[in-house]
């Protein structure tokens, strides 16, 4: 081998390991994402995207994007691969529903005046103005325990909907057996009508014929009376 070719392929070589050096940090990269999304709190579409509240709509597109392409299923040997992606794709469906998007920006705000009123700052407070890490902090842990109680009164009024749902559904079901257990009376009644008829008929002839029977009877009684 000679002295070129021998450096040839050390350059070579050393392109393959820093191909390889690259294709590893970008799987780590991959493996975080997802580790990042299924950590992130669900019901926070902003925080599973990795944004700030406020964003444009531009920019949530943007960000879904890149993502999406970073951590798609095709693009990776992860397992949680799939279930990264999906609730990245639902994270992105939320925050372009204007009315689902409205709810959680409202949780969001009411999380930070809680947080205001808990440490008894104001809107013009330093802290609240330029706010620091710890702040932050404690107002995305402040947003999920507003988002978990409007989510259990959410649930809770779609049980009791549900439940008056059913009732009326019942009395609905019940009303409508009823009809047909008229209707069948009404139709059996009617089919009935010519046998009772003809059974009135012989009823009838009958109570005539025991008339009769008994004038004559009588008659005949006359007769040997007399």
């Amino acid at each position: 081998m000679t002295v070129s070719e021998q450096s040839a392929k050390e350059d070579k070589d050393e392109l393959d390991a820093l191909d390889a050096l690259e294709k590893e940090a970008s799987e780590f990269n991959k493996d975080a994402e997802i580790d990042r999304i299924l950590k992130a709190f669900k019901l926070d579409a902003y925080a599973v995207l990795n944004l700030q509240p406020g964003i444009p709509d531009s920019q949530i597109k943007i960000q879904y994007r890149k993502l999406s392409l970073l951590i798609h299923p095709d693009k990776t040997s992860n397992p949680s691969a799939p279930a990264a992606f999906d609730r990245l794709k639902k994270a992105q469906t939320e925050l372009q529903d204007p009315k689902q998007r409205t709810h959680l920006d409202e949780c969001i705000s009411d999380a930070r005046m809680l947080l205001i009123r808990e440490r008894k700052l104001t809107t013009d407070s330093p802290e609240v103005k330029d706010p620091d890490a710890e702040f932050l902090a404690s107002w995305r842990k402040k947003t999920v325990e507003v988002l978990v109680d409007a989510e259990a009164r959410r649930r809770k009024q779609l049980k009791a909907q549900l439940q008056e749902e059913g009732r009326e559904q019942r009395k609905m079901d019940e009303e409508a057996a009823e009809r047909k257990r008229r209707r069948e009376h009404e139709v059996k009644w009617e089919e009935s009508r010519d046998s009772r008829i003809g059974s009135w008929r012989d009823f009838q002839k009958g109570k005539v014929g025991d008339e009769k029977g008994e004038g004559k009877q009588k008659k005949k009684k006359l007769k040997v009376l007399g």
